[in-house]
């Protein structure tokens, strides 16, 4: 049997090939991630007989193509947690820190626990997919609340809890009552020094022009709050300007972000586990897609325990069983989820 240890960095891989014996069957060598190149280290490998595997660390992205073209040309690829291979030590007690050293240190991993190696399997194209949704979808979450953060504080200026006053949930296309309102009462003076049936009359049509049902009730309410409320900054372009610009890119955001949850719910219903996952207690459809997203093909875990690790939740062991906090040592975004 023959190991090859794989370092990943970015565009290129540090390779090297080792015996049972300790022996370095081949010295470690440079390989860039052109698909031509992978598929001559893949020949390289094959030509070792069929009992050679090829462990690697998983590093972000980068050691995905890698494993695609290995993968495919029926090479058995194993994936590690960096945190795997850094705690072995690869017996020795030097700490030397180099591409070829770091990728013999990995073939001697994979000597040393021959039979302890788990087959790396290739993600879908649905699966993929799933997850790269998911992550933007993340991001598209993190850039609305801190416009909505930039909004508020901004309006805190013209027109102090506007958005405080609307209740509504948003709707499917992201749009929010209070921030189409705002778009167009973006100053307090622009109800306090109307009389209220002025303003009844401009907010009716307002609810009109944005689909929203009218009610006397909330007009003498928004009317009645908004004249104990002051405002900072006169009304005037410049403050205008500010406002509608703030709301013009959180709506454009929120646009965006409501058409990539929905494409995450349709891919993660294409899955077979949706119904599965979907069912938990307490898990959304959003939650479902995300997990499935995170966590992948969940065939590749042995048990719920290896899930666990997976996450990075199970509980460090010490001295005498004494359970210590948990080891966060693994997917971020399965532990956040």
């Amino acid at each position: 049997m023959n190991a090859v240890g794989i370092d990943i960095s970015k565009g290129k891989s540090m390779v090297a090939i080792m015996r049972p014996t300790g022996e370095v069957l081949v010295k470690p060598f440079e390989v860039s991630h052109g698909e031509d190149n992978l598929k001559e280290l893949s020949v390289k490998i094959l030509s070792y007989g069929e009992n050679t595997r090829a462990i690697m660390e998983a590093t972000g992205r980068y050691h995905e193509p890698v494993a695609k073209i290995l993968n495919e040309a029926g090479i058995f690829v194993c994936v590690l947690n960096p945190v795997v291979i850094k705690q072995s030590g690869a017996g020795s007690v030097r700490k030397v820190k180099s591409d070829k050293k770091d990728a013999l240190k990995i073939a001697k991993y994979g000597i040393d626990n021959w039979r302890d190696l788990r087959q790396h399997s290739l993600m879908d194209i649905t699966r993929r997919q799933l997850k790269l949704f998911s992550r933007q979808y993340n991001l598209h979450m993190k850039t609305v609340t801190a416009l909505q953060n930039n909004l508020i504080s901004l309006l805190d200026a013209t027109y102090p809890n506007v958005n405080r006053l609307f209740s509504s949930p948003a709707r499917d296309d992201g749009s929010q009552k209070w921030v189409d309102f705002a778009m167009h009462f973006w100053h307090v003076d622009l109800v306090t020094k109307l009389k209220f049936e002025t303003f009844a009359d401009r907010y009716l049509k307002w609810c009109r022009r944005n689909g929203y049902k009218f009610s006397l009730t909330k007009a003498e309410m928004i009317h009645s709050t908004s004249k104990g409320l002051f405002a900072t900054l006169p009304k005037s372009d410049e403050a205008k300007l500010l406002i509608t610009s703030a709301i013009s890119a959180l709506n454009q955001t929120m646009k965006v972000r409501a058409s990539v949850r929905q494409e995450v719910v349709r891919i993660a219903k294409l899955l077979p586990e949706y119904a599965s996952v979907s069912a938990l207690y307490g898990v959304g459809e959003i939650t479902a897609a995300q997990l499935m997203a995170e966590l992948g093909d969940v065939r590749q875990f042995a048990n719920r325990g290896a899930i666990v690790a997976f996450a990075g939740v199970d509980p460090e062991v010490n001295q005498s069983g004494t359970q210590n906090r948990i080891s966060n040592k693994a997917s971020n975004g399965v532990r956040r989820i």
